[in-house]
């Protein structure tokens, strides 16, 4: 499985891809296609900033 650590902490804090693609303005099935592989560095601060936001 990819992405190992963003999934664990998408899992603790009880957020949803579908609110995670939302926040980075991207449809919910593209975001579980980044998924799928190991993201970008780039791709990877847009995901943790955008968990950032949602659990603040």
């Amino acid at each position: 499985m990819k992405n190992i650590e963003l999934r664990q902490l998408i899992n603790d804090k009880r957020i949803k891809f579908y609110e995670i693609a939302r926040e980075i303005g991207i449809a919910p099935t593209t975001f579980t296609i980044w998924m799928r592989d190991e993201l970008t560095d780039e791709k990877k601060e847009k995901v943790l900033s955008a968990i950032d936001s949602l659990i603040d």
